[in-house]
């Protein structure tokens, strides 16, 4: 038997594979479903989700699948507003019961009368965020180039103009990466080794700049025992 976890871009496929070594559990992170950050709130697709479904259906009696894990952004959602997203994505594709929390496996039956188990997980610091803001809060190395970003913001700010706090964490964790973690011989391949467009790179040579032990990954480490 195996099991499957589905995430919502290249670079939660990236962290999660990582996430999973650490704990030594046999998970597969399956294909990302892509969104176009740029969108608001409805860019996290029903359609790509219940499309992802769908072709997991497909396979889940060919590959013995037993467990699907499903992982996206809470952004500034509640968790019962994503709940219900993902509950509606789900009863797209299966027979199924109310999903009424994360963290805990509810029965699914494909058309073909295969069973699996299924449960979620929305990325989140104290209960809003993405990725990035879980990079934020777990950085391991001194960071004085990206905390200087905070009087920037004041200053950008004091002038009536607005920063997002998803905007500015991804700002933040892009100049943690390239001026407080890379390496003079890295800094010549900046683009490959020290954004997150290199985001592989960094993960594969410098997990140690994150700090695995942070209590920010205690809720996502109990998800992921979920499958251990």
């Amino acid at each position: 038997m195996s099991n499957i976890v589905i995430v919502e871009s290249k670079n939660d496929r990236i962290f999660m594979q990582a996430m999973v070594k650490k704990l030594n559990c046999d998970i597969q992170v399956a294909s990302p479903i892509y969104i176009d950050d740029y969108k608001s709130l409805e860019g996290l697709s029903e359609t790509e989700l219940i499309k992802a479904l769908k072709s997991l259906e497909a396979n889940i009696d060919k590959k013995g699948i037993e467990k699907i894990g499903i992982i996206i952004d809470i952004d500034n959602c509640s968790e019962q507003e994503r709940l219900k997203f993902v509950d509606r994505c789900i009863k797209e594709v299966f027979e199924a019961e109310s999903l009424s929390s994360t963290k805990q496996f509810i029965d699914i039956c494909a058309d073909n009368g295969t069973n699996a188990k299924l449960a979620c997980y929305f990325t989140n610091v104290g209960g809003k965020g993405e990725l990035e803001t879980l990079l934020k809060a777990i950085k391991a190395r001194e960071s004085p180039h990206a905390d200087c970003l905070n009087s920037w913001k004041t200053c950008i700010e004091s002038q009536g103009k607005q920063i997002n706090q998803k905007g500015f964490d991804k700002f933040w964790v892009s100049i943690y990466l390239r001026y407080d973690t890379c390496s003079d011989n890295e800094q010549q391949q900046a683009g490959r080794k020290c954004t997150m467009s290199g985001f592989d790179y960094v993960m594969e040579r410098k997990k140690d700049i994150w700090d695995w032990n942070h209590p920010a990954l205690d809720d996502l480490k109990e998800f992921f025992k979920l499958f251990c």
